[in-house]
């Protein structure tokens, strides 16, 4: 399922982050959507020379986030792909920050073949309480015939603490035995911090049938490690300039970073 989704048993996924879209505070009407669009353009260019196995797209520049779509931001980004998905030569996935829902409304429309989102859980969070609507996002995914999108559950969200007090291997294992969880990815606390090792490994033993991807904080320090027990890696901070989340993308650390996963594999 991996290569055939993903392009690789081991697979490198690569954020291109948008910048602030239209409803964020951070847009900038003056720069337009041009702007936005050669700026991930940009991203996606030095991403795929770099050699990565896919790439999801992510509004991460839409701070303060929010728990449920709006229609100028989530329109802007269904646009925006579907003129960026023309420069792609590998697989593509979309998440839309923090809405489920939204994320696979928008993997529909687009033509993705994956999605990543929190689905299950309750937590209080830096954007208030956060109860996810799995249920609904999952028949909106067979309702609108893509049973075949596979969904990344993301089950530690980051900038935030579950109110569920299970260890994090059964929520793991309860995210896939009730929600139907397709790939199981665990986070650390926030946008580019390290996963706990430990935590990957309980979740890992967990959900032995299922792959698990580690989705914060990886680089081409704990890469190897990391390797040992994930099924794969999704990467934004990394791959940036001095590896600052807010920067472009450098094309020089994703080659370096790259060179090494394919030793490793």
């Amino acid at each position: 399922m991996l290569k055939e989704t993903f392009g690789s048993k081991k697979p490198i996924v690569a954020m291109a982050h948008f910048p602030p879209l239209p409803g964020a505070p951070g847009y900038s009407a003056k720069k337009g959507m041009n702007h936005i669009l050669d700026w991930v353009a940009a991203d996606i260019e030095k991403l795929q020379a770099g050699g990565v196995d896919a790439i999801m797209f992510g509004n991460e520049g839409d701070r303060p986030y929010v728990l449920e779509s709006n229609p100028e931001s989530l329109t802007a980004m269904a646009s925006a792909i579907g003129q960026l998905k023309t420069l792609l030569k590998v697989p593509f996935g979309v998440n839309y920050l923090w809405d489920p829902v939204a994320t696979v409304a928008l993997g529909a429309a687009t033509g993705a073949r994956f999605g990543r989102e929190i689905f299950t859980g309750v937590y209080a969070s830096d954007m208030g309480l956060w109860a996810p609507k799995c249920a609904e996002a999952l028949r909106l995914r067979h309702n609108l015939g893509r049973d075949d999108m596979k969904l990344l559950f993301n089950i530690n969200a980051e900038f935030a603490a579950p109110l569920d007090n299970r260890p994090i291997a059964k929520r793991a294992g309860s995210a896939v035995f009730s929600s139907l969880a397709d790939i199981i990815c665990v986070s650390g606390p926030m946008t580019g911090e390290p996963v706990d090792s430990a935590d990957l490994r309980r979740v890992k033993d967990a959900v032995k049938d299922v792959p698990v991807f580690a989705n914060t904080g990886v680089n081409i320090g704990n890469v190897r490690d990391i390797l040992r027990v994930a099924d794969g890696c999704v990467i934004g901070t990394h791959f940036k300039k001095a590896g600052n989340t807010w920067n472009a993308v450098d094309g020089a650390r994703v080659k370096k970073f790259m060179d090494l996963v394919r030793r490793l594999r």
